[in-house]
């Protein structure tokens, strides 16, 4: 692909017309959720502006929890619009951590790895005090949060990984618009591309893909999963007919398809 064809490639936003109707309506839920019982707002795990996390706590002791990590391309987006992903876990007993981290530019993709790392790392140290089960924790994480989801999933703590419309190879990332804010240099292309270090993975990871979302997300799914278990790892790759980039976290629901495979991923 030229540069413009990548540019289109990558762009979901241009992609599904009415995004902006999509992302008001993640606020509203998730001003609901956040307003509601069990929810613990802007814990700091870290020194930095945005290093907190929020805690919806399903009220079971000793549930498993869900660590989610939400997208923007690394550049854009904030916690707060994403605490509706915790209903759906909620209402089927599993407690849902939703974290932010450090934007581009203000932080190199090394930077924002590293503040995921030392969330989960939080989260477990403390898992009697926010009343989780740690040998249950399960990350995940949409979009840009979807490859962060993969990265994490070497982490000692975790259970298991939910990579949603998740990013697994970063170079064509560094040849599109995208990389105006993120600079991403060799180095980082090829210690932080999920692809290229599966050698480093052993939880179990879904991999789950919109039927209707552009092509090249839906292909980075499709390679990550097959050079996944091509390593020897346990990987399964789904794709939800009739889903785009946004509609796809619809299926958090209590019933939804995504909660379901959150489910089996706990019960490994």
């Amino acid at each position: 692909m030229d540069r413009s064809a990548l540019d289109a490639a990558y762009n979901n936003s241009a992609a599904v017309a009415d995004s902006p109707q999509w992302l008001e309506r993640w606020r509203e839920r998730s001003a609901v959720r956040r307003a509601g019982p069990g929810a613990c707002l802007d814990i700091a795990y870290a020194d930095r502006e945005r290093t907190s996390l929020d805690y919806f706590s399903a009220g079971v002791a000793g549930a498993p929890l869900f660590v989610f990590l939400h997208g923007g391309y690394w550049q854009r987006n904030a916690k707060e619009m994403f605490s509706f992903v915790a209903q759906g876990p909620n209402a089927r007993g599993i407690n849902v951590a939703v974290v932010g981290y450090t934007l581009a530019p203000a932080a190199r993709l090394f930077e924002i790895v590293d503040e995921v790392d030392r969330a989960i790392d939080f989260l477990a140290a403390n898992a009697l005090q926010f009343g989780f089960d740690p040998t249950r924790l399960v990350v995940g994480g949409w979009s840009a949060g979807g490859h962060l989801a993969a990265m994490a999933s070497a982490r000692p703590p975790v259970h298991g990984a939910l990579c949603i419309s998740g990013i697994f190879d970063l170079e064509p990332i560094a040849l599109c618009y995208l990389d105006e804010l993120l600079r991403l240099d060799q180095r980082e292309i090829e210690l932080l591309s999920p692809i290229r270090r599966t050698h480093l993975c052993s939880a179990p990871q879904s991999l789950v893909v919109g039927g209707d979302e552009l092509p090249e997300l839906r292909r980075q799914s499709a390679v990550y999963a097959d050079v996944s278990r091509r390593a020897g790892l346990r990987a399964r790759q789904r794709t939800l007919p009739g889903h785009h980039h946004f509609s796809i976290l619809d299926e958090l629901s209590a019933d939804g398809a995504l909660t379901a495979e959150l489910l089996t991923l706990i019960q490994v």
